[in-house]
C-alpha cells in the first residue's frame, strides 16, 4: 500500500499541533452514528434500569469500581 505509507511519511513530518489536528479528524471520521447500535444500547440500558428497579441488580459505588483498577 504505497499511498498510506506516503501519507504516513508526510504526516510524521507535520508539526505536533497539526499532527494532533489530523489525529482528531481521523478519529472523528471513525465515530459515525450507528442507529442500530444506538437502539441496542438503549434497550440494554432500559433492561438494566428495569432490573435495578425490580431489585434484581444492585448499584456499586464508583469508588468500589475504580478500586479494582488501582
Amino acid at each position: 500500500m504505497a499511498i498510506p505509507n506516503e501519507m504516513l511519511k508526510k504526516a510524521l513530518l507535520l508539526p505536533p499541533i497539526e499532527k494532533a489536528e489530523l489525529i482528531d479528524q481521523l478519529l472523528l471520521s471513525l465515530d459515525r452514528p450507528d442507529n442500530e447500535l444506538n437502539v441496542l444500547w438503549a434497550k440494554e440500558a432500559e433492561s438494566r434500569l428495569d432490573a435495578y428497579d425490580a431489585g434484581k441488580l444492585k448499584a456499586v459505588s464508583l469508588d468500589k469500581v475504580l478500586s479494582k483498577y488501582k
